[in-house]
C-alpha cells in the first residue's frame, strides 16, 4: 500500500482578526477547502468587531522573522499568501523571507482599508508595497479603492495595467466597489501579459467581512495544487467559491455578513 502524498503546503502571512471573519482565520479555512496545508505567521493583531478595525498591533519584526525562517526551514512551501501587514517594518521583513525563496509563487491581497473604512496603511507602507512587494508577486488581488491608491489612477484598466507595469506577474481586480454596476453584476478584470479578461457577477445585497481574504486565499490554494500554467482555472475557482462564501453568508454580529467557508472542497487528482 502507497503511502499517501501529503498536502501542498501553503504558507500565510497575515493579520489576526478577533472576529473570525477575516485574517488568518479565513486563510486557513480557505485553503483547507482546497485540499492543502495550511501555514501561517501572524503579521499583526487587531482590535476589531464586525464593524471596524479600531487599532493595529504590529508583531515584532525580529519575531516575526524567526517564526518564519523556523517554519520555512521545515515544511516545503509551495505558495506565499500574503494579507494585512501591520506596518511597514513588517512589510520589509515579509519581503526579506520573499528574496530567500525566490521560486516559490506569491499571492499578495493588498489590504489598505477595513470594510468599515478604517486606514490600514500609511504612506511607508504603501511604499514598501509598491517597491518590494509588488515587484515580487504573481498574483495581485486588489479591490478598485486599493489599486486607485496604489497607483494613484481613478480608472479601473488604468490602474490595472500600471500595477502590472509596477512589476507583478498578474492582477486580478475585484469590481464590488464600483458603483456604475451596483444592483446589477459586479465586474472581475483579469490583467497579463495577454490583455484583459473579464468575469461578471451576480451582485450581492450584503457587505461582506473577509471576502477579500478569501478570494486570495483560494487562488492560493488553486496556485498551489494546478501551478501557474493552470491560471485561468485558478482564478475561476477561486471566484466561484469566495462567491458561493458570500452567497451562503450570514449575519452574526451588528456589522458586516461572514462568509460560509463551510462549502465542499473542490476534488483534486493526485
Amino acid at each position: 500500500m502507497s503511502t499517501p502524498l501529503p498536502p501542498p503546503v501553503v504558507v500565510c502571512f497575515s493579520g489576526h482578526d478577533p472576529t473570525g471573519g477575516a485574517g488568518v482565520q479565513a486563510d486557513i479555512e480557505t485553503v483547507n477547502r482546497f485540499g492543502c496545508h495550511a501555514a501561517s505567521v501572524i503579521t499583526c493583531l487587531t482590535v476589531q468587531d464586525s464593524v471596524n478595525v479600531r487599532r493595529l498591533i504590529a508583531q515584532n519584526c525580529d519575531d516575526f522573522s524567526m517564526q518564519a525562517h523556523t517554519l520555512l526551514a521545515d515544511l516545503p512551501v509551495a505558495v506565499f499568501k500574503i494579507g494585512l501587514l501591520g506596518d511597514a517594518m513588517i512589510a520589509g521583513a515579509v519581503a526579506d523571507v520573499l528574496e530567500t525563496y525566490p521560486a516559490v509563487p506569491v499571492v499578495l491581497d493588498p489590504i489598505l482599508a477595513a470594510g468599515g473604512g478604517q486606514a490600514l496603511a500609511g504612506e511607508r507602507l504603501l511604499a514598501v508595497i509598491r517597491t518590494r512587494l509588488i515587484p515580487r508577486t504573481t498574483l495581485l488581488t486588489p479591490n478598485t479603492p486599493e489599486a486607485f491608491r496604489l497607483t494613484g489612477l481613478n480608472d479601473p484598466e488604468q490602474a490595472g495595467q500600471a500595477l502590472l507595469a509596477a512589476g507583478c506577474a498578474h492582477v486580478l481586480l475585484t469590481g464590488t466597489h464600483e458603483t456604475a454596476t451596483e444592483g446589477q453584476v459586479v465586474i472581475n478584470r483579469w490583467f497579463s501579459a495577454e490583455g484583459i479578461r473579464y468575469w461578471l457577477w451576480p451582485r450581492l445585497p450584503h457587505c461582506y467581512h473577509g471576502s477579500g481574504c478569501t478570494l486570495a486565499a483560494a487562488a492560493a490554494a488553486c496556485l498551489a495544487r494546478r501551478g501557474c500554467t493552470a491560471l485561468p482555472t485558478v482564478l475561476t475557482e477561486a471566484q466561484q467559491f469566495a462567491w458561493n462564501s458570500l452567497q451562503q453568508g450570514y449575519a452574526i454580529g451588528r456589522g458586516q455578513w461572514f462568509p460560509a467557508r463551510s462549502g465542499p472542497a473542490i476534488p483534486f487528482n493526485r
